[in-house]
């Protein structure tokens, strides 16, 4: 095949040194460059790993602070309403929880919510479509229940929830739906000093100042605001529809706000975070939640009208 067979070897040398060496060195390359990956990978997974089991440690002293201390009167809440053109609606929320902020967050947050409030009638599914460090995106699809005077029923619900742990928000979007035009939002939790008075004259701006003034025994508590646009379908547009739907709305929005607060007396009073609740999640004592309610009804007679803070149609 070759004549001058003295050539072949010097033909085979230029092989190896035009082809082999070089993807030698190429995929000694690859192979350090994968190693040095996998390094980073697991430094950062021990880095992600020791920052939670820290949080958690300090989420379960501030849990103790409240299990030493439990005592709190939860308030109602404030409630503020606004209409425009007649059915697009903008509902305001504000309450104050005794509980830690990472322990609200988490309630909100919790894959099995149904076992907290008791207007999500099944968690259909929940899948993550995007997960970066403290941030996530979302999609739930649940089965809530509605009740307006002697109507009950259940509705679907498909959101797209955006999480952000750093800062203890979430923005939710409702994706498809035959009932809203409009459902949106967002909320947030914002740490409450229960126990400034144990700093004297010092005025704490962040909670290492007030860990440190109260000597470690101050309660940290919880400022929940909740923003909530909705609209009804054109077809629940024309009255009586839309104030029933309008209705339906805002009394689903506070049965959450009673379970939430029902459930952060639960865990103030000793019981776990993730403790079995039985069937749609609270068990308090009922003299506890009708408490709750009681003093929000009473509130309410007193004002003279259905919502603690002035609605405005």
């Amino acid at each position: 095949m070759f004549e001058n067979k003295d050539a072949f070897p010097g033909f085979v040398v230029w092989i190896n040194q035009t082809i082999r060496e070089p993807l030698k060195a190429e995929f000694k390359r690859l192979r350090n460059a994968k190693q040095q990956n996998l390094v980073k990978n697991l430094e950062t997974e021990a880095e992600t790993t020791h920052d939670k089991h820290r949080d958690e440690e300090k989420l379960e002293k501030q849990l103790q602070a409240w299990r030493n201390n439990p005592s709190w009167i939860d308030q109602p809440p404030k409630v503020q309403v606004k209409t425009q053109n007649g059915s697009f609606c903008h509902l305001n929320i504000e309450v104050n929880v005794g509980l830690p902020p990472e322990s609200v967050y988490n309630i909100f947050t919790h894959p099995d919510n149904k076992r907290y409030f008791k207007n999500i009638k099944e968690c259909i599914s929940r899948k993550v479509l995007m997960e970066e460090g403290p941030m996530q995106t979302v999609e739930v699809k649940q089965a809530a229940a509605w009740k307006f005077l002697w109507w009950t029923g259940t509705f679907p619900v498909h959101l797209i929830v955006q999480e952000n742990r750093n800062n203890l928000t979430s923005k939710y979007k409702q994706e498809k739906t035959m009932f809203m035009k409009v459902f949106e939002g967002c909320w947030r939790v914002e740490p409450l000093f229960i126990d400034e008075h144990l700093c004297d004259r010092m005025k704490p701006k962040t909670l290492k100042d007030y860990d440190t003034c109260s000597n470690g025994r101050g309660r940290i508590g919880s400022k929940v605001t909740m923003d909530q646009m909705f609209q009804p379908s054109a077809i629940l547009t024309p009255p009586p529809l839309s104030w029933y739907i309008r209705g339906i709305t805002i009394k689903t929005t506070e049965s959450m706000i009673e379970d939430l607060l029902t459930e952060a007396a639960r865990i103030r009073g000793g019981g776990g975070q993730d403790d079995d609740k039985g069937e749609n999640g609270v068990v308090l004592e009922k003299s506890k939640d009708e408490h709750i309610k009681e003093r929000w009804r009473s509130r309410r007679r007193t004002n003279g009208m259905r919502y603690t803070n002035r609605r405005i149609m």
